[in-house]
């Protein structure tokens, strides 16, 4: 079981925590506001840290030098953007999104390798498809007979700056497209992977452990 960060305590940061916290996992989740931990339910087992998100005690308090994840989901662009910086560039959290209201600026985050949710798109399960490995493997489309599956693939970061047919031969996966600073691209053959990439793919539904295993790791150095 990972543990889980989460800044904000509305309507979508409670939904996140509940369903990480059914899940199993370890949660701790960040609010100014002492009231807003309310809408969490009793039975909520996870740690209620009040303060400022972007603040390094208050990050320290819910500890964030474990987090598999952190999702920022205030209702502020700025101190989401902010805490997702403070999260991976001081605390090397691996996965990390930030909610963001104006779209504009999402595509801008999108190029300086921050994955973001702009409002518009907005629900919970989006956030998850980002923090949650498995929970990108579920995948958006089945195609009739129910064996192939297009949807998001984790990635992890030491695939940056490979060919996208790396990729396609370290997994049973073939690329549909990728999703790069907010919109849709179809690759061609030399495309190469960049930080802030969505990875889009079709693949077997039976094979989903095998891919994650295969791309959530960095590949394996090449030898002379």
């Amino acid at each position: 079981m990972a543990h889980f960060v989460i800044m904000g305590c509305g309507r979508v940061g409670v939904t996140l925590a509940h369903t990480l916290d059914d899940a199993g996992h370890s949660v701790a989740i960040i609010d100014q506001d002492d009231a807003a931990f309310r809408r969490l339910r009793r039975d909520f087992s996870g740690t209620k840290v009040s303060g400022v998100g972007f603040d390094r005690d208050t990050l320290e308090r819910a500890n964030i030098a474990q987090a598999y994840a952190f999702a920022a989901v205030s209702s502020g662009d700025n101190s989401n953007i902010l805490a997702t910086r403070v999260a991976r560039e001081t605390y090397h959290v691996p996965h990390v999104v930030a909610r963001i209201y104006d779209p504009g600026r999402a595509e801008i985050y999108q190029r300086l390798g921050i994955p973001t949710v702009a409002a518009v798109r907005w629900s919970s399960d989006q956030v998850l498809r980002r923090i949650l490995p498995e929970q990108a493997l579920r995948g958006d489309f089945r195609e009739a007979s129910g064996q192939l599956m297009l949807g998001e693939v984790n990635v992890h970061e030491g695939w940056f700056g490979h060919a996208l047919e790396d990729l396609e031969a370290a997994a049973p996966i073939r690329i549909a497209y990728l999703s790069r600073f907010g919109e849709g691209m179809l690759p061609v053959p030399g495309t190469r992977l960049q930080q802030g990439d969505i990875v889009h793919a079709m693949m077997p539904v039976d094979a989903t452990s095998e891919i994650e295993k295969a791309l959530s790791t960095a590949p394996n150095p090449v030898t002379e």
